[in-house]
């Protein structure tokens, strides 16, 4: 039973500072490593991190087990291709070593999002957070500040609003007065501590490689996601015009109906839009669909008629829009004469429209996809 014990490095300090590429194993080439890197920079806390790995390791095989220490590093400044750096170099040293568990050592919580991958491809029996030790008279004010400056990622998120502040705070207090500038960049801050705080940083440079991936695989959902995107637009400053011509004395329940009314068409269509790109995407990778995805366009087209027929009943009780007009009919030698249809069923035909367009999806999902409804799923489990 071989245990790797691996020292992760998600930044690539240890190989930038070192001179070298990762995956390094083996317990000369480690050992070689951490006297590259504390004389590189002997304030590294990656040498402690070094050396904790060959303890663990020395201490494993003084019980007799069969151990061995290797050191990985993200190798690009992208996050994403950092972790798939990570995960290369973790399937080599498995292939090459072909270890049973592992034992993570780590010294930041940047480091620690890593535990996943390795994780993902062998069983971790321990994650050994290291954790030095600083002197007391170190820790003065002026190291910390120069520590602090020199890190650049502490810098760019710390010092550049702090500065962008102060250079407007007096702008704004001179033309807007005191009180303004104060909100305003309280909310500037606000927003760009959210924005850090939830991640939405780390989610757009994701979304950019997806797009890039889809672009260059030429998916078909890249398209129609823009033409979904174009008809929302679309959709929304409809709605935006019915409310506008409203007297403005409605109340909100009628004005929120007049928009659901006016703009449901387009975000209807802009929906079945973008389902029908990622279902021909499905249908061109894979040699099957599931039935999930086949009934996702029959489902927004229910949504959007039972959406337009309740609006519109409101709309329609409140004298806002005319009863809705059946025209003259003939059919052969049967004719109908025009006739108008009442509120309510003017509302249930929409309903019945939509919950029939929702039974012929679920039919035409499971006849495609291949699957049968199993009766005890139905309601009353059974039938």
């Amino acid at each position: 039973m071989t245990t790797l014990v691996v020292c992760v490095d998600r930044t690539d300090d240890i190989g930038r500072k070192a001179g070298l590429r990762t995956p390094v194993s083996g317990w000369e080439a480690v050992h070689s490593l951490v006297t590259d890197v504390g004389l590189a920079d002997p304030e590294d806390s990656s040498v402690n991190s070094l050396l904790e790995a060959l303890r663990v390791t020395r201490d494993l095989r003084d019980d007799d087990q069969d151990a061995v220490v290797a050191v990985v590093s993200g190798g690009t400044e992208n996050v994403v291709g950092a972790d798939r750096s990570v995960a290369r170099q973790l399937d080599a040293l498995i292939e090459e070593h072909d270890p049973d568990s592992a034992v993570v050592v780590i010294d930041s919580a940047q480091d620690e999002r890593l535990v996943p991958i390795v994780e993902s491809r062998l069983r971790v029996d321990s994650v050994d957070r290291v954790v030095v030790r600083q002197a007391r008279d170190i820790e003065s004010t002026y190291y910390l500040l120069k520590q602090f400056l020199a890190d650049e990622e502490l810098r760019q998120t710390v010092l550049v609003p702090i500065g962008l502040a102060l250079l407007v705070a007096p702008v704004l207090s001179a033309f807007a007065g005191p009180a303004i500038a104060v909100s305003s960049i309280t909310a500037v801050i606000g927003l760009f501590l959210l924005y850090k705080g939830l991640g939405v940083d780390e989610y757009l440079t994701e979304l950019a490689v997806r797009v890039r991936e889809s672009l260059y695989s030429g998916r078909v959902s890249i398209v129609t996601y823009v033409v979904a995107v174009g008809l929302s637009l679309i959709g929304v400053f409809v709605g935006a015009l019915g409310v506008s011509d409203l007297s403005g004395q409605e109340s909100v329940l009628l004005q929120a109906m007049r928009f659901a009314h006016d703009s449901v068409p387009w975000l209807a269509t802009a929906a079945l839009a973008a389902s029908t790109g990622r279902l021909l995407d499905v249908a061109i990778q894979e040699d099957s669909v599931r039935s999930s995805y086949l009934n996702i366009p029959f489902g927004v087209l229910a949504v959007g008629l039972v959406i337009r027929g309740f609006s519109a009943y409101f709309l329609e009780r409140a004298d806002l829009l005319p009863p809705f007009a059946v025209p003259r009919l003939e059919l052969g030698v049967v004719s109908v004469e025009p006739f108008a249809l009442s509120p309510g069923e003017h509302l249930a035909i929409f309903v019945v429209a939509g919950v029939l367009v929702s039974l012929i999806g679920v039919r035409v999902a499971t006849y495609l996809g291949g699957t049968s409804i199993d009766e005890d799923e139905l309601p009353g489990g059974g039938p």
